[in-house]
């Protein structure tokens, strides 16, 4: 009976919707751009771009799509920019059949993406892989970006780094298979190299149920893109961003890419770089340390340009634009509204199955969200 039940719901995929519902709330609307080529790009754009704001574009990283990334943070932003939130190839809905798969070929897809809807100049905040995207967006085209910020991007990496022993893992083929996980242990393995404090217990049909939904897409693919990340990689070859206001953010203790690589970026970049290290974070610290990520963000993309928004109408704004708190809605009426449903279906389930099936529900929306949205 569990399996049949598995088979016509998903935990994972009613998040997606529920997430797809919580950026349409907040303005955006979702857009498809064929750049040619045989390329076409996802992106979450708004409804009616206004040209006195500024551009802001959010770029994930390895892992489920944007929405996941980014969904618990549209509405620090939402009032003060027009927020563009893509999927790079081979996530979500973006793809290509060309067969670059640099970082580089990313970065100017993403400009032409940006060309399409009329926007020259932005903002990034680039996650992971999302910053090794915006690191060689700057490079190729510094006119184009205002402020950047990278997140746990290991952008300073040499290939002689996996031979030296810098990272948990002594291969590609090791790496490819925890970033890319199709088996419960090697998501649970992805989740403790995240995560300072990961989930203890975790039920596997949770975990397969997300690699069912967000990890069986392009997979060949995407082992591509790592490879070429660290192949042929080393350091003085890598541009230096001149003259361009850069916020680095590392979590303290993170498996993915070590804090050394954050320190060995700040130095690449100079005096035009500050650093932020998140305590007791390690690589997923947008979800780890939320409020931090969020507020450090704010400081830098908002504080220092003078925002005239008064706290009182930044909060009328907000609550106009996105008048709920993502995870409250879901665990209030959202859960609600589930646990009703599951009670229409009683009927169908023997009494113990059903209060099973019930109790697992219930703590899926304690435990869902330490999955990792994103490495």
């Amino acid at each position: 009976m569990l399996t049949r039940f598995s088979k016509c719901f998903s935990f994972t995929a009613s998040r997606d919707w529920l997430y797809r519902h919580t950026f349409t709330v907040a303005g955006l609307r979702s857009d498809v751009t064929d750049l040619g080529d045989g390329t076409i790009m996802h992106c979450w754009v708004p409804k009616l771009h206004n040209p006195s704001k500024p551009t802001l574009v959010l770029v994930h990283g390895f892992g489920a799509n944007a929405m996941w990334q980014y969904g618990e943070h549209l509405r620090h932003f939402i009032t003060h920019f027009n927020l563009y939130v893509p999927d790079l190839l081979f996530f979500g809905g973006s793809f290509t059949s060309r067969p670059e798969r640099t970082e580089s070929f990313q970065a100017v897809c993403l400009k032409k993406l940006m060309e399409a809807h009329g926007v020259e100049r932005l903002s990034l905040v680039g996650i992971s892989y999302g910053g090794f995207v915006g690191y060689s967006l700057v490079a190729q085209f510094p006119e184009v970006v205002e402020k950047l910020v990278l997140c746990c991007a290991g952008v300073c990496l040499e290939e002689i780094d996996m031979k030296n022993g810098l990272f948990t893992v002594s291969s590609l083929d090791d790496a490819s298979s925890i970033l890319l996980p199709q088996t419960p242990d090697k998501l649970r393995e992805l989740m403790r190299l995240s995560f300072v404090k990961p989930a203890r217990v975790v039920p596997s049909y949770f975990l397969e149920d997300f690699i069912h939904v967000m990890c069986k897409d392009y997979i060949e693919q995407k082992k591509e893109l790592l490879l070429a990340i660290l192949k042929d990689r080393h350091l003085p070859n890598l541009p230096k961003i001149k003259q361009l206001p850069t916020l680095i953010m590392w979590g303290e203790q993170d498996q993915i890419f070590p804090l050394e690589l954050g320190h060995r970026l700040k130095r690449h970049i100079g005096e035009n770089a500050q650093m932020v290290i998140i305590k007791n974070a390690g690589h997923a610290l947008n979800i780890e340390k939320s409020k931090e990520f969020a507020r450090h963000l704010k400081s830098f993309l908002i504080d220092s340009n003078s925002c005239p928004s008064s706290p009182a109408s930044l909060k009328e704004q907000i609550q106009k634009t996105l008048p709920f708190d993502f995870n409250r809605y879901w665990s209030g009426w959202g859960a609600l509204a589930w646990c009703v449903a599951l009670l229409l279906l009683q009927p169908i389930f023997e009494t113990k199955l059903f209060v099973m099936l019930l109790i697992i529900f219930l703590l899926n929306f304690s435990l869902c969200f330490l999955f990792l949205h994103s490495t």
